[in-house]
């Protein structure tokens, strides 16, 4: 019977960290040292030269073929993101049907036992990888969630960061430098809306968005009855603000 060959693959996020320890773990598991691959790259993505020339992808088979076994420190060394991790160790294991031992974890190790319990491993692993994933998930969009209702707001209701001081979500659109001979000749009604937006080179929702702010900054209440449709402009968000507008 031809003998399991052994791999070994390390992984560490940043060029300064060192990947010895690491190393020199899988050498003390039996691994040769032609036989261990390692990356220097981030773990939420699994598009890495050493990896995939070791597991390889649907398209391209790599070195690792059926009945080898793949040999980590740690379930993170092979990747952070749980939702691609289970991708892949469903892939090394069912589809190139090589084993995957994890040194810090005995339980991950699909070399115990017979092949239903193996099966049964697999099954088991990829489930809670999925549900660790899409717990973290949830936990960070509550955390995010919760940080953006608790942030303070400016006079016009914005939410700003307490870090930065800056707003939050889309950026804040700049009066162009045309903005008040345009905005004058809109008021007073001597170009339609579409002509205002076209001359200013901006869109219709930060044109609107643009006087409201303006009127804000501004006010001024002769301009109470000025139409906020302009001819020309058929937006039905935007209504006459009285009966009695032109």
């Amino acid at each position: 019977m031809e003998k399991k060959r052994v791999f070994g693959y390390f992984r560490v996020s940043t060029a300064h960290q060192l990947e010895d320890r690491q190393e020199q773990q899988l050498k003390d598991y039996g691994i040769e040292s032609r036989c261990i691959f390692g990356d220097k790259i981030s773990g939420k993505t699994f598009d890495r030269p050493e990896y995939r020339r070791l597991v390889g992808t649907p398209e391209k088979a790599g070195i690792l073929k059926e009945g080898d076994l793949l040999v980590i420190c740690s379930l993170d060394r092979l990747g952070r993101n749980y939702t691609e991790t289970g991708k892949q160790w469903d892939y090394i294991t069912r589809e190139i049907g090589a084993d995957i031992k994890v040194l810090d974890m005995e339980i991950l190790d699909t070399t115990a036992g017979s092949g239903l319990e193996r099966q049964f491993m697999c099954d088991l692993i990829i489930k809670i990888l999925s549900y660790v994933a899409e717990k973290e998930r949830l936990a960070n969009h509550k955390r995010q969630s919760e940080g953006y209702e608790v942030m303070p707001t400016d006079e016009y209701g914005r939410k700003v960061s307490k870090r930065t001081g800056r707003h939050c979500g889309r950026p804040e659109v700049q009066f162009p430098k045309n903005w008040n001979e345009v905005y004058q000749s809109w008021v007073l009604e001597e170009i339609s809306g579409v002509e205002a937006i076209k001359l200013l080179g901006i869109t219709k929702s930060a044109f609107y968005r643009l006087v409201k702010r303006h009127e804000a900054e501004n006010p001024n209440p002769d301009r109470k009855n000025r139409r906020e449709t302009p001819k020309g402009c058929k937006d039905k968000k935007h209504k006459k603000r009285t009966k009695g507008a032109n």
